[in-house]
C-alpha cells in the first residue's frame, strides 16, 4: 500500500490544483446556489465536480450561470454516460456532451468522465466518441468512473487518462488497488463519498486530539493516503466548505493514519 504524507496540490493533467473540491450533485438553479458556487472559488476551490444527470442538469446549469468563464487555475469537471445497459453508446455520449457545454456556456469541458463503463458498448467505443470531443477542442482532459484496474489499462490504450473517480473512503476500501495503480501512473483519483466511515470511535477519538471534526480527519486521512487523492465532499454550506478545505492542513501522525487503517 502506499503512503505518503499530504501534499497540498494534485496534477491533474497539466496543471496542479488544491487537493480538496466540491462535489455538486445536490445543487440546484437558484440565485443562492449561483452565489454559493462562486463563494466557493473564492475560498479556495479548485475542483468543482458535476455530471449531465445532476438535479435533471440543473448542477450544470448553475455552475455556468456562476463561473462562465471558468476563473484561471479552476477546473470544471463533468460526466456522461450513466443510467445503466445502452448509455455509454456514441450517439448518447455525443448528446450528452453538446448538452453539457450548453448549461455550462463553455466551449471546452476541462475534465470529462466516461461515468460508468457500459456492460453492452465496449469501453473504447465510448472513450473513442469522447476522443472526438477532445481532437475538436471541446474536450481537454477525460476520466472514467468505478473502474477496476484492468479498465483504466483499457482506457489508457485509447487516450490518456487524467483522473479515475470510484467510491472510496475510511468505510470503503474495494478500490486500493486503484489508488495504488493512480499514485504510480501519476493519475489523480477522485473519491466519492469521502466522508463515509467518518464516525467510527477511532475517526472521533483522533478528531478530539486535533480539535477537529470527525469529517476533516476522514479527509486527512484520504490526503495522506496517497499523493494523487482529490476529494470531493459535496455540501452547500460556505461554513462546511471552509471546513473542508481546511482538513488539508492537519497532518496525521503515524500511529493515527494506521489506528485507521
Amino acid at each position: 500500500m502506499y503512503v505518503e504524507r499530504a501534499v497540498t496540490t494534485v496534477t491533474l493533467g497539466d496543471r496542479a490544483i488544491s487537493r480538496i473540491g466540491l462535489g455538486t450533485n445536490r445543487l440546484r438553479h437558484t440565485p443562492e446556489h449561483v452565489a454559493f458556487v462562486r463563494a466557493a472559488v473564492n475560498a479556495g476551490v479548485r475542483m468543482i465536480d458535476t455530471a449531465h444527470l445532476y438535479t435533471q442538469g440543473e448542477s450544470e446549469t448553475t455552475i455556468g450561470a456562476a463561473l462562465s468563464p471558468v476563473p484561471d487555475g479552476c477546473i470544471v469537471a463533468t460526466k456522461g454516460g450513466y443510467g445503466g445497459p445502452g448509455r455509454g453508446r456514441p450517439e448518447v455520449l455525443r448528446q450528452e456532451i453538446h448538452e453539457s457545454l450548453a448549461r455550462l456556456r463553455s466551449e471546452r469541458i476541462e475534465l470529462y468522465y466516461l461515468h460508468r463503463v457500459d456492460p453492452e458498448t465496449p469501453i473504447e467505443e465510448s472513450l473513442g466518441t469522447i476522443k472526438e470531443f477532445v481532437e475538436r477542442g471541446h474536450v481537454a482532459h477525460v476520466g472514467i468512473s468505478e473502474v477496476t484496474v484492468a479498465q483504466i489499462d483499457e482506457a489508457r490504450r485509447v487516450l490518456p487518462i487524467a483522473a479515475v473517480q470510484n467510491n472510496y473512503s475510511l468505510a470503503e476500501r474495494k478500490h486500493d488497488a486503484v489508488v495504488d495503480y493512480c499514485a504510480s501512473a501519476g493519475i489523480a483519483f477522485v473519491p466519492f463519498f469521502p466522508m463515509k466511515g467518518a464516525d467510527g470511535p477511532r475517526v472521533r477519538a483522533i478528531a478530539a486530539r486535533h480539535d477537529a471534526t470527525p469529517a476533516q480527519i476522514a479527509l486527512a486521512w484520504l490526503l495522506r493516503r496517497s499523493p494523487v487523492m482529490l476529494p470531493i465532499p459535496g455540501t452547500l454550506s460556505t461554513a462546511h466548505l471552509e471546513e473542508n478545505l481546511s482538513a488539508m492542513s492537519i497532518a496525521l501522525s503515524d500511529d493515527e493514519f494506521e489506528a485507521l487503517q
